[in-house]
This record gives structure tokens, sequence and C-alpha cells, in this order.
């Protein structure tokens, strides 16, 4: 379901939608995409944050395990 809204942007944006907006029905279709893959990239950054958080934490246990597998190796 839609909603009618309204919203305030800069002639220059505007301008941008008017350029750039070409593929799609109007501004409101161009606008929603917009937003959209905005939200998503929000997403992921949260989501790779949180990966990183992890990965950190356990980064020490991490690398003792890789160099005592390294330790096995014979010599090339």
């Amino acid at each position: 379901m839609k909603v009618k809204t309204s919203i305030t942007l800069s002639n220059e944006l505007i301008e941008a939608i008017n350029e750039y907006g070409q593929p799609y029905k109007n501004r409101s279709d161009f606008i929603e995409a917009a937003i959209w893959a905005f939200i998503k990239q929000i997403a992921r950054d949260q989501q790779n944050a949180r990966d990183i958080e992890i990965i950190n934490r356990n980064a020490d246990r991490l690398n003792a395990e890789a160099l005592d597998v390294l330790a096995y190796q014979g010599q090339l």
C-alpha cells in the first residue's frame, strides 16, 4: 500500500532527479527506489560492523589456531 506524503527538496536535487530518473515512471518511483537502496546500504553496513566485531572478538584465538596449523607444515 502506498501512502501519499509531502517532502521538501532542493531545486538542485529535483534537477538531478529529472536528469537521472528517466528509467522510472515518475519522481515518486525514483525517490522510493533511492530510499530503498539507501536503507539496504545501511542494513549492510550494520551487518558488516557486527561481523567485524565478531571477527575482532575472536581474532586472537583464530590467529593462534592458524599459527598452530602452520607449525605442522613442512618447509618448501
